[in-house]
């Protein structure tokens, strides 16, 4: 037993090690272990880099424990590939992993995950993705590769049975199949794709990156530069793909080196090709410089902004969230509606709330509709619901409702289908929602980013005056910041939608500012950021 705080990352190369390990973790009576809510997956070919190390510490803010495996599968590679000169850097990735506090690395050898062995995978049990998925991009040149992919993560899941599991995007399509495999097969993980980490010069980490030379690895970067000036054209207001591809064309022609493989607009879920981009589009490439193969892409959204807005409770979230909308001319999201709205339907149709079983087998067939009605000067909009094309924007907020409301939100069937509701609002954009997860979780890719927030002292404050002005029993000082400093506690640690920033949030704290302050400062950024784009 080592020291309390102490994390030493545990190296298993069995699998009879790995279930050891997690059935300890599993077990809330042991002594040594406090009870576990989830495990976070990170697979990896080794030879970490900072883009996998970003995906690390996001299993890490998310999940109670953390597994990365290092396995070079040999599955995935194709006779004339590398896979015997792929990097293997064990001794240091568990330095890396150690370093960013991983808890188990499992890093078998081929032989103890395929048995029948490798050399003959026509004996092999394996996972095969849909024609649909792999008929172009790597998957067009590189036969076998996904099947090897998809095969690999299968077992992955089925030893771990993690909670999530992280991705990097690079690697889109790859992304794209183990989403699609996942879905299909009723798996209970959550994959969750991470955004590329690039070098200075805009390369895309990769472990293959080191077989560049100096010359070459100067100009890999041109592939990245290809790609913006696409990104650039978009913004400008194009959408045909075959003139997207030529702006990218025209940066990497005069790069005689590069021989690109593909460059390819597909949409990102389907990974079928497109004439143009409608809402959303992924352009991608390959190309090798020497024996070096590499991938990069970039996603081109066509649809209305996104401003996503977290912080904890009591910093006035809510209101600010609506005056924006309404000073920006977009929709507020409301998403307490929407639990009021599962509650009701519930409560209609005489279940009983705390039921989690009844309560899941009618989310299927609970259709929720918002929109935004314009308000009056100085005041919040209001935003009218419909279940099922029945309004019910009055009676949602009834007392009853709001008696019962607590009790479904926090159910995570519940939050998993409004999650893709409120995600389907998402790719059409056009939003402004409020919350604790919505730039982690529910709109990763928005373009504005706020973390609201109010030191403990400013919102005790805040909250005497409210109780005095609503006549309410009162509350010292220090009473309501202690109570204020247990709820952020419990909001960031929570296993459910976990109070955190965005890496790439902006922070704004409200100390000292009125309300119209705090708008007139999220409006000027929403602004500023369009402009700059």
């Amino acid at each position: 037993m080592h020291n309390k705080g102490e994390r030493l990352v545990k190296v298993l190369k069995t699998i009879e090690g790995l279930k050891s390990c997690l059935a300890i973790w599993r077990q809330p009576s042991a002594a040594t272990y406090p009870e576990i809510a989830s495990v976070g997956l990170v697979p990896t070919m080794g030879a970490l880099h900072p883009g996998h190390i970003s995906l690390i510490r996001r299993a890490r803010q998310e999940n109670d424990r953390v597994v990365v495996s290092i396995f070079v599968n040999p599955l995935q590679f194709g006779p004339t590939e590398d896979l015997d000169a792929y990097p293997r850097t064990l001794e240091q990735d568990v330095a890396t992993c150690e370093a960013a506090q991983v808890d188990a690395i499992f890093c078998p050898h081929p032989r103890t995950l395929y048995t029948a062995g490798t050399s003959t995978p026509e004996l092999l049990t394996q996972v095969v993705p849909p024609e649909t998925l792999t008929q172009h991009l790597c998957g067009s040149r590189r036969p076998g590769h996904f099947a090897g992919v998809t095969t690999v993560v299968a077992k992955l899941f089925n030893l771990v049975t993690p909670n999530r599991a992280y991705f990097g995007r690079k690697d889109a399509q790859q992304l794209a199949i183990i989403k699609q495999m996942v879905a299909d097969l009723n798996w209970p993980v959550k994959v969750i794709g991470c955004d590329i980490v690039r070098e200075s010069d805009g390369l895309a980490y990769s472990s293959r990156n080191q077989y560049l030379t100096a010359t070459q690895r100067h100009q890999a970067a041109t592939l990245y530069a290809s790609l913006q000036a696409a990104k650039t054209a978009f913004t400008e207001g194009e959408r045909q793909a075959q003139s997207l591809i030529a702006a990218a064309e025209a940066k990497l022609n005069p790069v005689s080196s590069i021989r690109v493989e593909y460059l390819e607009l597909v949409h990102p879920e389907t990974l079928q090709p497109m004439a143009q981009v409608e809402t959303v589009g992924l352009l991608a490439i390959a190309a090798h410089l020497g024996n070096t193969r590499l991938l990069d892409n970039v996603l081109l959204r066509s649809r209305r902004p996104i401003v996503a807005i977290d912080g904890p409770a009591g910093a006035g979230k809510s209101t600010v969230a609506r005056l924006v909308a309404d000073q920006i001319g977009l929709m507020y999201l409301d998403s307490g509606a929407m639990y009021r709205a599962v509650t009701w339907r519930v409560l209609q149709l005489g279940i009983e709330p705390t039921d989690e079983v009844a309560v899941a087998e009618i989310l299927a067939d609970c259709h929720i509709r918002l929109a935004s009605e314009p308000a009056p000067a100085g005041q919040v909009g209001l935003t009218r619901v419909w279940v099922n094309e029945q309004e019910v924007t009055q009676i949602i907020r009834s007392t009853h409702i709001t008696a019962n409301v607590s009790t479904v939100a926090a159910q995570p069937a519940v939050r998993e289908v409004l999650l893709t509701q409120q995600q389907a609002y998402g790719d059409q954009g056009g939003v402004v929602m409020e919350g604790r997860d919505i730039g982690t979780q529910v709109f990763p890719f928005a373009e504005l980013k706020v973390f609201l927030t109010a030191s403990v002292q400013e919102r005790a404050r805040r909250r005497q005056r409210d109780m005095a002005a609503q006549n309410q029993p009162p509350m010292s000082l220090e009473a309501l910041e202690r109570a204020i400093d247990d709820r952020d506690r419990q909001d960031s640690t929570r296993r459910v939608a976990p109070l955190r920033q965005a890496e790439d949030a902006i922070e704004l704290c409200s100390d000292g500012l009125s309300i119209p302050q705090v708008v007139e400062k999220i409006v000027a950024l929403y602004r500023d950021r369009l402009d700059a784009e």
